[in-house]
């Protein structure tokens, strides 16, 4: 990929400060990353395979934090967002606060260099933020090895990683993900007709930790 102001922390820095604001001013979340229909595949797939609502839950550059705002009003209970801009934080815990979930713990947090309590969780989810290191201006694929270093330590073995995104196909995450993960299963996202030819304009996939 072309190197990018998108893997920039100064970019998110700025992004969430302005979100931040208009959150202030007139109580609007923000952008939901991939959609409405994104939250409510991650979500089909943890009621489909009856994921007890107890599990540790890791967002893993929670953003705004809706994501987590959708998980609990699903009944989901232990679960922890984390974001490297403390203004996408900020903006999280406003959100939390308005929708009334003071059970949703969030942290800034850089995935690429967690604290030693970032480990031990059930199901991680990733919903764009692998895309954004992949298009760091400075050794995106030594910073995706990190990455994928991290997960396996926030995860448990056995544990489900659920990822979404824009950039890389099926086939390029299975190499990106293959030490310490298989495949479980790739969930439906929209496609789309250009030139004769079907593609998906987003990837979504279920890994387990080995």
């Amino acid at each position: 990929f072309s190197p990018s102001v998108l893997g920039t922390r100064e970019h998110w820095d700025a992004a969430y400060e302005r979100e931040l604001q208009t959150f202030q001013d007139i109580g609007d979340t923000g952008e939901i990353w991939f959609g409405e229909e994104s939250m409510v595949r991650i979500i089909r797939w943890l009621e489909k395979h009856k994921v007890p609502f107890d599990s540790s839950v890791l967002d893993i550059g929670t953003g705004n934090g809706v994501l987590l705002v959708e998980l609990a009003k699903s009944g989901y209970m232990n679960l922890t967002g984390i974001d490297y801009s403390p203004s996408a934080i900020q903006l999280s815990e406003k959100v939390r606060e308005k929708e009334g979930m003071s059970n949703i713990k969030l942290k800034v947090e850089d995935f690429l260099a967690p604290s030693a309590e970032l480990s031990g969780f059930d199901i991680c989810i990733d919903k764009g933020t692998f895309d954004a290191i992949s298009l760091d201006p400075s050794d995106a694929v030594g910073k995706r090895k990190v990455y994928v270093g991290s997960l396996c330590r926030a995860l448990k073995p056995e544990g489900f990683f659920l990822i979404t995104s824009c950039n890389w196909t099926k086939e390029e995450l299975l190499n990106e993900f293959r030490e310490g993960f298989e495949i479980l299963e790739e969930l439906p996202t929209p496609k789309f007709c250009f030139g004769g030819r079907i593609g998906n304009s987003v990837t979504a996939l279920v890994f387990q930790r080995k």
